[in-house]
C-alpha cells in the first residue's frame, strides 16, 4: 500500500470505533489570540479510579502524533502495578485540541456542519492547557498528583506548573525544553511547507476530496523522523544497504517509507500543521518577562528527563529548566541509542525515573 492509496484523513471521524475512548463537551474556549473556539469535544481514556478526595490524578499529556490511549505508544508504563500503577492513581490522558483521534480538530466538523479544514484557529500551548484545566473542572478532579508528558507533553506539563501550581503536586518534563529553538522551528517549518506543497491538499479544505494530502505529510514524517532518531543508528541499523526487493530503496529508505506509511493511516494533514504551529510558538517566557523569569516563579517540584543522544531536543534544553527552575531535582538522564524516540523505547529506565518523580 502507498500514501496515495490511504484515506483522505487518518483522523478519527463520527463513523469510526471509538474504541475506549470517552467524550466530554467543555463548551466555548477564549484562545490566547482572543478568537473564540466554540463547542469543544474532548476525547480522553482512563485507567484506574478517583479517590473520595478526588486527588489522586495523574494527566498524561501525549506527544506531537500521540492519542489518548497511552499503553500503545508508551508500553509497560501505565497499569496495575506499573509506574504509574492504576491500583493506586486514577491516570488520565486527553487528546489534545487542534487534534485528531477525537478531540475537536481541523477535522471536526464545524458548526455549520462542515468540516473546520482551512478555517480552523491558530492554538498555542497554553490553549491546550486552558482545554485540560476544563476538562479537569468537569471531571471535579480537585488535583493531579503529577503532569507528565514527553515532547509537546512535556512543554504542557511546564505551563501546568507556572500558571496551575494549586492544581498539579509535581510535573515531569522529558525530552522538552521552555521554549523552541531556532533549529527546532526551522525544521518543523519545513515539514509544514511539505504538507502544503501537496497537490491535494487545497490550501486545507481537502476533506470531501478522494484523496488527501498524505504524500506531503509522508515527506514531513521523513524529516520528523531524521530528528527523532541518532545519525548512528540511521547509519548502522538502517544503513547504505540496499532494501533487496523490487524497489531499489535503501534500508533507510525503506524505513523511513514505512514511518510515513503509519502515520497516514491514523492521522491528519491539518493537525500535523495546528500542533507543529503550536510547538513552533512556545515560549514560557512569553508575556511573563521571559523565560528565566517564568521558571523562577514555580513552586512545585520538576523533574526534567533528557535523552542523551536526543538531536531534536538536546540535553542542553533540560539543562536549561533545572538550572533556572528553582524547585527542580537534580537532572535526570536516560542514556539510549534511539534519540529523541528514547521516551519510547527504554521503558524500564523511564519508569524508574517516573517513580521518583511521583511525590507520593
Amino acid at each position: 500500500m502507498k500514501e496515495s492509496d490511504c484515506p483522505v484523513t487518518g483522523a478519527w471521524l463520527e463513523d469510526h470505533d471509538p474504541g475506549a475512548r470517552q467524550f466530554i463537551k467543555i463548551g466555548d474556549l477564549t484562545l490566547e489570540s482572543g478568537e473564540v473556539l466554540p463547542d469543544i469535544t474532548i476525547a480522553y481514556q482512563t485507567w484506574g479510579k478517583l479517590n473520595q478526595s478526588r486527588d489522586n490524578a495523574i494527566l498524561v499529556n501525549h506527544a506531537l502524533t500521540g492519542w489518548s490511549d497511552v499503553p500503545s505508544w508508551w508500553p509497560s508504563i501505565v497499569g496495575p502495578d506499573l509506574p504509574l500503577d492504576s491500583n493506586k492513581y486514577f491516570i488520565i490522558c486527553p487528546n489534545v485540541i487542534g487534534g485528531c483521534q477525537g478531540s475537536t480538530g481541523p477535522s471536526s466538523l464545524a458548526p455549520d456542519g462542515k468540516r473546520w479544514g482551512s478555517r480552523f484557529p491558530v492554538l498555542t500551548i497554553r490553549d491546550m492547557v486552558a482545554a485540560e484545566l476544563a476538562l479537569t473542572d468537569l471531571l471535579e478532579i480537585k488535583s493531579y498528583v503529577l503532569a507528565v508528558g514527553p515532547s509537546l507533553g512535556g512543554m504542557r506539563s511546564l505551563e501546568w506548573a507556572i500558571d496551575h501550581p494549586d492544581r498539579v503536586e509535581a510535573i515531569c518534563t522529558i525530552g522538552s525544553s521552555a521554549v523552541a529553538t531556532g533549529d527546532q522551528i526551522g525544521g518543523a517549518s519545513i515539514q509544514i511547507r511539505a504538507i502544503k506543497s501537496d497537490p491535494y491538499f487545497n490550501g486545507g479544505d481537502y476533506y470531501e476530496q478522494d484523496r488527501g494530502p498524505t504524500e506531503g505529510m509522508g515527506i514531513a514524517r521523513r524529516i520528523a523522523h531524521l530528528t527523532y532518531r541518532t545519525e548512528s543508528e540511521m547509519d548502522v541499523r538502517f544503513g547504505r544497504e540496499l532494501q533487496g526487493d523490487e524497489t531499489g530503496r535503501y534500508a533507510v529508505e525503506s524505513y523511513l517509507d514505512h514511518q510515513a506509511l503509519k502515520l497516514a493511516k491514523r492521522f491528519d494533514a491539518n493537525t500535523y500543521i495546528v500542533l507543529t504551529e503550536a510547538m513552533n510558538s512556545h515560549d514560557v517566557g512569553r508575556g511573563r518577562g521571559g523565560v528565566a523569569a517564568a521558571l523562577s516563579k514555580i513552586t512545585i517540584p520538576v523533574s526534567a528527563v533528557s535523552i542523551d543522544t536526543d538531536r531534536l531536543f538536546p540535553p542542553r534544553l533540560q539543562e536549561e529548566i533545572v538550572e533556572l527552575t528553582p524547585t527542580a531535582r537534580p537532572l535526570a538522564t536516560i542514556s539510549s541509542p534511539f534519540g529523541h524516540d528514547g521516551f519510547l523505547i527504554e521503558v524500564e529506565s523511564m519508569g524508574e525515573l517516573l517513580r521518583e518523580a511521583l511525590p507520593r
